[in-house]
């Protein structure tokens, strides 16, 4: 199952019910407002474009609204999640400032951590007089919090799953950076080489996980996207 964009690469559709739809997004694609217009890889504008020209993907399953209930940063791949409803936007959304959805991540990270596990619960807020940049900010930034595993090391280069329980900008990226791990690929954080990448993943980061209750249908969603080719992209087994 996909969604269908006209030119366009198709995006998996890895869960459905009738209040939400959750995708697996790829890289590039971002969640800005409708009047930025300096791309054509704005994620809700293209989605709400193909509803209302009646694209198959949309039509089959009489969606005439979608709605992300979160964000990913363009260069994050993995899971999204949507909502079918005004109303299920509300609800399911309250679910992420409750903190009430457990998500995972994987990471590829420059160089090794000294602790199998960590976490990190240190404030985050924007660097002054720099657009979209994100920092450590004890005093005047918002409360954080992160879990981290070690995975696996290879070459130099460590394999991190990523537990936010928080959902601020930049957060995974930032408390890895501040654990002296930038993530590899990361264009505002690392400074490798993002060649070391691939077309699919430059930035090593990818939402794998996601688990919760529906408020609507009383049932556990739990949604996981593929982790194989982006594990193989940076030299991680499977």
């Amino acid at each position: 199952m996909h969604i269908k964009f006209q030119g366009l690469d198709p995006i998996p559709i890895l869960f459905e019910d009738r209040s939400l739809i959750a995708i697996d997004k790829p890289t590039g694609w971002m969640l800005i407002p409708f009047t930025w217009q300096r791309t054509n890889r704005n994620l809700q504008a293209a989605i709400d474009s193909s509803i209302a020209a009646g694209h198959f993907w949309a039509k089959s399953r009489n969606v005439k609204f979608l709605r992300h209930l979160h964000r990913l940063d363009a260069e994050t791949t993995g899971i999204l999640l949507f909502g079918k409803s005004h109303g299920g936007v509300k609800v399911l959304s309250g679910l992420f400032e409750k903190r009430e959805i457990e998500k995972v991540y994987l990471a590829v990270v420059e160089g090794e951590p000294p602790a199998a596990e960590w976490q990190c619960e240190k404030a985050i807020g924007p660097v002054p007089k720099q657009y979209g940049r994100m920092q450590i900010d004890l005093k005047n930034g918002k409360p954080a919090e992160t879990a981290f595993k070690l995975l696996e090391t290879r070459a130099g280069r460590s394999l991190i799953e990523c537990r936010p329980v928080t959902g601020r900008t930049h957060q995974l990226r930032v408390h890895l950076l501040e654990a002296g791990l930038p993530i590899v690929g990361d264009p505002l954080y690392s400074k490798s080489r993002r060649e070391e990448g691939s077309a699919e993943f430059p930035m090593a980061l990818r939402a794998i996980k996601i688990r919760f209750q529906n408020p609507f249908t009383k049932k556990t969603v739990y949604v996981k996207a593929p982790a194989e080719e982006f594990l193989r992209a940076f030299g991680f087994g499977a």
